[in-house]
C-alpha cells in the first residue's frame, strides 16, 4: 500500500469543501490505463462521478450526483454514498439478537432505512491510497461506536475502491465488531448509461439473473418470503426496457411507485456471481454487476421529484437513474428464514461488487 501521505501515478487527490465543523473534505480521482475516471470523497464514501466511454470512445459521466458539498450535505437521495450499518429498511425500527431487543433510529415513518438519521452515508471516513491487485485503489475506513443509530457494538468498517485497466469499478467491503451486531453494506450510485444529464433510463435495457423477488407492503416492507418472477412485470430473465412495464397495473409497482425491490439472486456457490446486465441502446454503453451478494435492490428513482438541483444545475427528475443496490435482504434481522447478516465477534464481514463497464 501506498500511503495516505504519498502518490500514487493513477490516483489524485483535491479538497472538496469542508464541514460545517471545520472537517477538510477531500476528492480522490482513480485513473486507469484507457483514460476512465472514477471519483470518490471522504465524505460518505460517495462516489461523485465516474467516466466511461460510449461506442465512439467518448466519455461521459454516468452516475447522478452534485458538483460540491453542500449538494450532498443538504439532501438526502443517498446519491453515490456507501450505504451502513444497514442498507435497505429494518421494520418498526427494531430487532432483537441473542434474547436482547435494541431500538434504532426511525427516519422512513415508523422505519429504519439505510443506517439511520447519521449512517454511514453521513460519516467522514480516512483515506489510503493503495494498490489492489494491480488496480489504483482508495481504501476507507470508519469506526462506528457503539449504539451507533441504535446498533450494538463497536464496528470497524472497511471500502476499498479499485479502478480496473478494463473498466471495472470493484467495492470491496469489510467489517468487524466488538459485540454481536447486524451489518448490510451497499453502494447507492445512481446510474444513467446515456449520460448523467439525460432526462430518465426508461429506455435503458435491463437483465436480471433472478427467478423470484420479493414482494413489500406499501411501506416497502417485505410481506414474508420470495415469489416468482414468472408472468409478472418483475421478470427480466431476457432484456426489458425499464420502462416496458414500469407502470403497469400492478400491486407491487404501485406500492413502490415503480421498481423499488429486491431480486433473489441465482447462485450456485459462494463468490462472484453474476446478478445484472444494464444496456443503453442509444450510447451502446453496458455495465454488468457482479457480486458475492445474495440480492440486488432495483430501484429507479421514484422519489426522485424535480426537487433536487444536481451537476451542471441539472434538475433530477422522477427515474433519471436507476440503482443496482447489491446487499442482503431487507428486515432480514426480523425475518429468520433470509440469508442472516449477524456478524461476531472474531468473524470478518466481507463483502465484493463488481461494476464493470462495456460497450456494445
Amino acid at each position: 500500500p501506498v500511503s495516505a501521505a504519498g502518490a500514487h501515478p493513477r490516483v489524485g487527490r483535491t479538497p472538496f469543501g469542508s464541514m460545517p465543523d471545520g472537517r477538510a473534505i477531500e476528492c480522490f480521482t482513480l485513473a486507469n490505463a484507457r483514460g476512465c475516471e472514477a471519483r470518490v470523497i471522504t465524505y460518505g464514501g460517495i462516489v461523485v462521478s465516474l467516466r466511461v466511454p460510449d461506442r465512439a470512445g467518448t466519455l461521459d459521466d454516468v452516475v447522478l450526483g452534485h458538483d460540491d458539498l453542500d449538494g450532498y450535505l443538504t439532501t438526502s437521495a443517498y446519491f453515490g454514498a456507501i450505504v451502513g450499518r444497514y442498507g435497505n429498511r429494518i421494520a418498526n425500527g427494531r430487532f432483537s439478537l441473542d434474547g436482547r431487543t435494541y431500538e434504532l433510529a426511525r427516519n422512513d415513518g415508523a422505519h429504519h432505512l439505510h443506517g439511520g438519521v447519521r449512517g454511514f452515508d453521513r460519516a467522514v471516513w480516512t483515506p489510503e491510497i493503495a494498490e489492489r491487485e494491480g488496480a489504483a485503489a482508495l481504501v476507507l475506513r470508519h469506526c462506528s461506536p457503539d449504539g451507533d443509530e441504535g446498533y450494538p457494538g463497536t464496528l470497524d468498517a472497511e471500502v476499498a475502491y479499485a479502478l480496473t485497466d478494463d473498466d471495472a469499478l470493484v467495492v470491496d467491503y469489510r467489517a468487524t465488531t466488538d459485540r454481536p451486531t447486524h451489518v448490510n453494506l451497499t453502494q447507492h450510485s445512481y446510474f444513467n448509461l446515456a449520460g448523467a444529464g439525460r432526462p430518465d433510463i426508461l429506455a435503458h435495457e435491463l437483465t436480471i439473473d433472478a427467478d423470484a423477488y420479493l414482494p413489500v407492503d406499501t411501506a416497502l416492507i417485505p410481506t414474508g418470503g420470495p415469489a416468482p418472477v414468472a408472468g409478472t412485470p418483475f421478470d427480466f430473465r431476457t432484456p426489458h426496457a425499464i420502462g416496458a412495464r414500469i407502470d403497469a397495473d400492478d400491486a407491487q409497482l404501485r406500492h413502490g411507485r415503480g421498481y423499488d425491490h429486491t431480486f433473489v439472486l441465482r447462485r450456485s456457490g459462494p463468490g462472484l456471481a453474476h446478478a445484472a446486465r444494464l444496456a443503453d441502446p442509444s450510447t451502446g454503453r453496458t455495465l454488468d454487476v457482479r457480486t458475492t451478494e445474495p440480492g440486488l435492490q432495483l430501484y429507479t428513482g421514484n422519489f426522485l421529484d424535480g426537487g433536487i438541483r444536481g451537476k451542471a444545475g441539472r434538475v433530477y427528475v422522477r427515474r433519471s437513474g436507476v440503482c443496482l443496490e447489491t446487499h442482503h435482504f431487507p428486515d432480514s434481522p426480523n425475518h429468520p428464514s433470509f440469508p442472516s447478516t449477524v456478524l461476531r465477534p472474531g468473524e470478518t464481514y466481507r463483502s465484493r461488487t463488481v461494476f464493470a463497464f462495456g460497450v456494445a
